[in-house]
């Protein structure tokens, strides 16, 4: 099926509103990204390009560039996070489990929700068995958790046509790779319903910081003015918004203080932090949609 297939247009204006527990306004859905990028492949981005214009294998410095999210980078989202008792969704990579344990460890000590992301960092499109990736790579997750998770990312969002019926068949409830929302929705599948979470292409470090180039300060900016439009917006019905950092570019020194910004900003009366987990069973019991038959 096309996406037009799995789901009808539906304008906002025309649903019910969604409402929050005691008269909450907006979910600030908080996702760190996690990934193994193989340096026998090119990288998945590229901060520096390559002095000939065209990709070199090994392409050491941008390896290296992404490896300092994962040496120091990262321990600066987790002294965030414990600071405001915040457990954010991780996007991770299944081979993080057995590159990065270290990393891993302390984001399942920290009782982190683990978000399926592939196996390694690549797109959807390049694997050869891609229902064998899926599960492996939940089955993997599962193994180091002790849970299996519900939810899934594509990496760089990527699917194709048959994405979606693997995933059911993984056991995945909720994916964030349909960014066309304010809210859930579900799609069908030939194997049943599935729910995608307005995750964020916008309110997102690489597309803001390593594509279009802006300044450290401006995801501090451009975040508080989604939070403050949909704060307002939150009087009536329930928003929710999503947060996607990675730490080799939100984790720089020269970055971190306008994350940290961001949390001291839009902690107020009003607004949850809750993982993605936690957005699924509250739609899931206000809508009443029912997951695990076929649609």
């Amino acid at each position: 099926m096309i996406p037009r297939e799995r789901c009808e247009y539906s304008a906002i204006v025309d649903r019910p509103p969604l409402k929050l527990p005691n008269n909450a306004r907006l979910v600030f859905w908080s996702i760190v990204n996690l990934e193994v990028w193989d340096i026998s492949r090119p990288m998945a981005r590229q901060v520096i390009p390559a002095p000939t214009g065209q990709p070199l294998l090994p392409d050491v410095p941008n390896w290296s560039w992404h490896e300092y999210g994962m040496r120091v980078g990262v321990w600066r989202f987790f002294d965030l996070y414990s600071k405001w008792k915040i457990k954010p969704t991780l996007s991770i990579n299944a081979r993080v489990c057995e590159d990065y344990p270290r990393v891993a460890e302390q984001a399942k000590r920290d009782g982190w929700e683990f978000m399926g992301h592939a196996y390694d960092q690549m797109p959807i499109h390049k694997q050869d068995d891609q229902a064998g990736m899926i599960n492996r790579s939940m089955d993997i997750l599962e193994k180091f958790t002790g849970k299996r998770p519900v939810g899934w990312l594509g990496p760089g969002l990527t699917q194709t046509y048959e994405t979606p019926e693997n995933l059911v068949a993984a056991g995945v409830k909720y994916i964030g790779d349909w960014v066309y929302d304010d809210e859930p929705t579900v799609i069908k599948t030939a194997k049943g319903p599935l729910v995608t979470l307005p995750y964020t292409v916008e309110l997102n470090d690489i597309p803001m910081m390593i594509v279009q180039h802006h300044e450290s300060d401006y995801l501090y900016k451009r975040t508080i003015d989604q939070f403050d439009r949909l704060y307002e917006e939150g009087k009536h019905r329930a928003k929710i918004l999503a947060l996607a950092i990675h730490p080799y570019i939100s984790g720089q020194p020269h970055r971190i203080k306008y994350l940290e910004a961001i949390y001291d900003y839009v902690n107020r009366d009003g607004v949850v932090h809750w993982n993605g987990e936690q957005i699924l069973d509250w739609y899931l019991k206000t809508s009443g949609q029912k997951l695990g038959a076929a649609a």
